[in-house]
Order: structure tokens, then sequence, then C-alpha cells
């Protein structure tokens, strides 16, 4: 690992770039260069310390790989921040990219040092956040049908600041594991990120005997690590628990609305929120129940305050009640059409879904992470 300061690297990144960039210093004075430009530039990076560490796990002549960390400082409200990199060297400079980056799919796909595993994960087109896809494909990092305790709502990755990218989790079997499945890295001791489709990846920091791993291919529910409280990059730990971050096109997105282990995550102030499994509700202290995937042509129900859900030969009240679904229940959806207009907790809709055993549902009762079809109309 190679260790170098902020102050070092602002001074040393012009002469490296002007010279035959083939050794790992030149790789790592480009990639803090980069880095440093990155945490001044945005505001969700620059509360963490000046110390970069940059790790060239791979080379091959002209092309690098590795990380690319800042570490925090040891308070409270502080935690390190980092990307993964590829880099080429071309005409004398470094041109580095980080992960979410489409620079970085562009140059996963021609590189030596990626594997055709990793490639297809880069190469996967990234939604963006603002197109109001709440699905992700998750669970919650650990074992499904285990419950464990929110010990921290939606707050920032290093603590208060925006966006509320984070959660707090704590509990059960204390094994932590991967939410979807992708391709893992060790960040640093303790820190581990997997990188999933659709243009997502997740964090998982304070781990003790963690995994070490540089791009292995981890299916959803993998171990990681245990819960622990290991602050090697900085921040604080009080009581072992995981660090959990969702991040999207290269930056943490909001965790709120987002769909994870079929509860939908609520912010409010920093550490207060909670998430919501139908009408149920749990706040920090409360457990949290692993339901596992929600699928992405299915939904969850929410009756909008308990009760049940009517089902319907066609798309609307005026259709023959044959049955109800209770509150919580995931349904999987075949199509869609509009039909009558119902009030649930997200609003007014006509959207009625056709669920696989022929039956209907009003969309207003239902969480998708979609306000629209999710499944084509019929």
């Amino acid at each position: 690992m190679l260790l170098l300061t902020a102050a070092i690297l602002v001074i040393a990144a012009p002469a490296a770039a002007q010279a035959a960039p083939r050794s790992d210093a030149a790789v790592v004075a480009a990639v803090t260069a980069r880095l440093l430009h990155q945490s001044a530039t945005s505001p969700a990076v620059s509360a963490t310390g000046d110390e970069a560490r940059i790790t060239v796990t791979r080379r091959n002549g002209s092309w690098a790989f590795g990380t690319a960390v800042l570490v925090a400082p040891h308070t409270r409200d502080a935690h390190p921040t980092g990307s993964i990199f590829v880099a080429r060297a071309e005409a004398g400079r470094w041109q580095v990219a980080f992960d979410g980056e489409p620079a970085f799919s562009t140059l996963a796909a021609d590189s030596p040092v990626v594997t055709e595993t990793e490639r297809k994960v880069f190469a996967t087109p990234s939604p963006t956040y603002a197109g109001g896809d709440f699905r992700t494909g998750m669970a919650l990092p650990f074992a499904v049908g285990q419950t464990w305790t929110l010990t921290g709502g939606p707050h920032g990755w290093g603590g208060s600041e925006s966006p509320f990218s984070s959660i707090d989790l704590a509990g059960g079997d204390q094994v932590v594991r991967a939410a979807r499945g992708g391709t893992a890295y060790t960040m640093c001791q303790g820190w581990i990120r997997v990188i999933h489709d659709r243009g997502y990846s997740t964090d998982y920091y304070h781990l003790w005997s963690s995994i070490s791993v540089n791009g292995a291919a981890v299916a959803q529910g993998a171990f990681l690590g245990y819960t622990g409280t290991d602050v090697t990059c900085g921040g604080a730990a009080s009581g072992r628990h995981v660090h959990f971050g969702l991040r999207q096109n290269s930056a943490y997105v909001p965790i709120g609305d987002h769909g994870i282990g079929k509860w939908v995550f609520v912010g409010g102030a920093a550490y207060q929120g909670g998430a919501r499994h139908g009408s149920a509700w749990a706040g920090p202290g409360s457990g949290l129940y692993n339901y596992g995937v929600l699928g992405f042509t299915q939904g969850v129900v929410d009756a909008n305050g308990g009760g049940t859900l009517t089902r319907r030969s066609g798309p609307g009240t005026g259709y023959a009640a044959i049955g109800s679904l209770s509150d919580g229940a995931t349904v999987s959806i075949s199509c869609s059409a509009n039909g009558t207009t119902h009030t649930g907790r997200y609003g007014a809709t006509a959207l009625w879904n056709r669920l696989t055993d022929g039956s209907w549902v009003s969309d207003a009762f239902l969480w998708t992470g979609v306000n629209g079809a999710i499944n084509g109309w019929c």
C-alpha cells in the first residue's frame, strides 16, 4: 500500500504527468490529484481528512487498477470516502476514472487488467437517480429471515451531512452479507464495497474479519465480514454494527424511497428516519426483518393503515371482488391498465395491476418503486 499526503501529491502530480508514466508512483500521483480534486468540489466528500491512500492492485503496461481512499479524522460524524479506479497512460499522462463515472466503464471495456466478470457489471447502463426508479433488487445486508436492529435511521455516509445515504444495523448473528450480487473490493481494512448492476454500489464499514477481495464475484447473501467497530480509515464507532451506504453513478444517494429487503426507507432528521414494510413502521431502535429481494416486477401491499387489499376480476371497483391480500404481502405483476382512481399513501392514481394469478389490484395500494407500469401494459 502506498501512503502519501495530499500536500506532497498536489505538488508532485503535474511533474509526474509530464514524465513517462510507467511507475506506480506516477499512477499514485495522478489518482491522488484526481481524488483531491473530487474532494474539493463535492460537499459530500470535503468533510474528510487530507490523507490519501492509493493502492495499485493491478498493473499491465500502461494500465492500472486499484482503490483510492481519503482517510477521515477519527471523530464522530466522519467516515472515509473513496473509489475504485481504472487508469491508462496516453501521451505521457494518466487518464483516471472512478467507479460509476461514464469514463470508468469506457476504460474498463478496453483494459487488460479488468476481468470479463467485471466488464459485465461496469458496462451495465446506469439509470439516472432522478429518473424516479427506486428499485434496487437488494435484500438487507444480513441473512434473509433474521431481524436486526436499526440503530441509526437514514443519515450521511459521514454523519449528519446530506445526502442521507446510510443506515446503521446491529444484532442477529453479526454476519454482514452482500445486499445484492456484484463484484467486491476491499477499500481499506474493515471497509468493503460491492459494485452491482444498474449503476448501484453498496458500502459496508466498521467490519471485523472482513474478506480481502480485489474484484471477486459475490452473490446476494455472500459473507463480507462481521459487525464491528473498526475505524482503520477514520471515523468513530460506538458498539459493533455495520455502517451501510448506498451509491449510484459514483456518488452517495439518498437511501430514502429506495426499497431494500422489502422495506422502503424514509428520511427525516439525521439518524431519526426509519423504514416501512406495507403499513408497518420501524424507527430507530426497532427491528427490521429481512424479507429478501423484491423482484423488479413485484410489489408490496401497503393498505395505507393496515387491513387488507381487495382483489378484483378487472381494473376497477365495478368488477367483482374475488379475494383479498394482507398488508405487507408480496405480489407479482404481469401487466397494468387504467381503471377507477384511488388514493393511497403516495397519492391518487388510476393505474391497476394485473397479478400473475389473474386478479387485479389498485396501484394506489402497492409499493413497486416506480410511478407507473413496471411490466408493460395489458
